[in-house]
């Protein structure tokens, strides 16, 4: 018989009740309302966005990464694995309340990745941090941008203007990465219509569905051969 789940915390959020579950010593769910968002059992993907987002930069001197979403930190880990000593990765997380349990009772999970010394943390939508990157250009643009949300490109994404992967976004992105930097998108479900827009402004896409069989999420990789 499966053990019952045991509440750790609970947040109200402006979308719903943000909640953290454990039942035995790796097994974690983090809800918002009635919606799983995820789950330490099941992190395929996300380690494999990791991997994929950064495996350019491995033999790069000093390489600047940019990781939208913190989660449980498995996509975190990932990119910290791939990258060499001299990385310099920053996070950027809506809520305080989700590092606060990366850096306590789901530490574990990812040998502590929240407290790296090459990881800067900041409360802050990734969205302006792209903004500020690709207005800037220069040393503060990244070698990899590497999201991991919740809600990844789906059809009520599809307008020009939807900050995250809107027509407007993807330029944003493309303008706040380095020549020959990635984009790494992993998404719920494969979308056509978010390929094309990456696609027009230069990037180069391919697109992974770990795993065998069943339910598959997409992985959007897209790379810049230059700009």
């Amino acid at each position: 018989m499966a053990q019952p789940w045991k509440i750790i915390e609970t947040v109200p959020t402006g979308e719903g009740i943000l909640q953290l579950r454990q039942r035995g010593r790796f097994d974690f769910l983090i809800t918002i309302g009635p919606q799983v968002l995820m789950n330490s059992l099941v992190n395929r993907s996300e380690v494999i966005l990791g991997e994929l987002g950064c495996g350019h930069l491995k033999a790069h001197p000093q390489p600047r990464v940019l990781v939208g979403g913190l989660g449980m930190g498995f996509t975190l880990k990932a990119v910290l694995d791939t990258l060499p000593p001299t990385a310099a990765v920053t996070v950027a997380e809506l809520n305080p309340v989700v590092l606060a349990w990366c850096r306590g009772p789901l530490a574990e999970l990812t040998g502590s990745a929240a407290t790296d010394p090459r990881v800067t943390l900041e409360i802050v939508d990734v969205a302006r941090l792209i903004r500020a990157s690709a207005s800037t250009g220069g040393d503060v643009r990244f070698d990899a941008i590497v999201l991991d949300l919740y809600r990844g490109p789906h059809a009520g994404t599809h307008h020009h203007d939807d900050p995250l992967y809107g027509l407007r976004a993807i330029a944003n992105a493309k303008g706040a990465l380095k020549p020959r930097g990635m984009l790494a998108v992993w998404g719920e479900q494969y979308d056509e219509a978010f390929v094309k827009r990456l696609k027009s402004v230069g990037f180069r896409v391919t697109v992974e569905r770990p795993g065998r069989g069943g339910y598959r999420h997409a992985l959007f990789l897209a790379r810049l051969e230059n700009n």
